[in-house]
């Protein structure tokens, strides 16, 4: 790894625990002004600024340390948005301003203004938009300018790989079986979105998101972004987007017109309420 990569590395990681921090003591701009004076004329990081000035305590900084340790190492390839992710190809398109809109309603449906917005995408059945919805919404988090993570894990039939361009023999399947930080992938042209690809499909799927090595690494990115979207496999099939949804609590639920099944989509509801998640709201999808 050359100077050049081990420098925005360590831009990268501060920046992420920056936020952190800031989610976790609820800092006001006034107060994150602040600790950036003080940084800045102190020479020191952010998270002892923040102690200097009586902003933070020494359980708050070592509980955001606590995952440094687990942050990614970013690849150097730079994925790219596909063409047909219509927020990246006409942001002014009607299509765009309806993810933006949804956007919009799931930011008033936030369980806590300092907390992670972490949600999962799910539906009944294949072919239904699920993971080009997760995609766009997980674009139209990161334009608001903070850190969001978009996570496939669908590991039966993964595609956010293919809507980034991205290669996808690392990932999570592997992050978890090795308990090992993930490779995360910057995203270009989005500079606050980092894209998690599902990794190698792997022989148990489920045990794996059943594992207490996933259930860690949601709460570390519950710290570390501002905003989790998860990609997963379809519910007629298997039992993988309600473990995920288990451990999350959050679901947004999707299905397509003139094609989910009305019993399916009963189906998902009733098997859903299992997980004891909140359901955010219900996305009928037109194409």
């Amino acid at each position: 790894m050359n100077a050049q990569l081990d420098s925005a590395l360590l831009k990268d990681s501060g920046a992420i625990l920056k936020a952190a921090l800031i989610r976790r003591c609820a800092l006001s701009d006034e107060a994150v002004t602040r600790i950036t004076d003080a940084e800045h004329s102190l020479g020191v990081s952010f998270s002892d600024a923040a102690l200097f000035v009586g902003l933070a305590t020494q359980e708050d900084v070592a509980a955001v340390r606590g995952v440094e340790h687990r942050l990614v190492v970013i690849q150097r390839k730079r994925v790219r948005p596909d063409n047909c992710l219509t927020l990246i190809r006409d942001p002014f398109d009607a299509h765009s301003e309806t993810v933006r809109s949804l956007r919009t309603e799931l930011l008033l449906r936030r369980d806590a203004p300092g907390q992670a917005d972490v949600m999962v995408v799910m539906s009944p059945c294949a072919g239904e938009g699920r993971s080009h919805l997760a995609a766009e919404l997980a674009i139209a988090f990161s334009q608001l300018g903070q850190q969001t993570l978009l996570v496939d894990a669908d590991l039966r039939h993964p595609y956010q790989h293919v809507l980034f361009g991205s290669e996808n023999n690392e990932g999570l399947s592997d992050a978890i079986a090795r308990d090992v930080a993930p490779y995360f992938h910057p995203v270009e042209g989005l500079p606050h979105l980092s894209l998690l690809t599902s990794g190698p499909i792997p022989s148990n799927p489920l045990e794996l998101l059943c594992d207490s090595r996933f259930e860690k690494m949601i709460e570390e990115w519950r710290h570390s972004f501002a905003y989790v979207i998860f990609d997963t496999a379809p519910v007629e099939k298997y039992s993988d987007a309600l473990a995920v949804a288990t451990l999350v609590g959050r679901v947004l639920a999707l299905c397509r017109a003139q094609h989910t099944p009305y019993a399916e989509t009963r189906s998902m509801l009733r098997r859903l309420a299992a997980t004891q998640s909140r359901i955010l709201g219900a996305v009928v999808n037109h194409f």
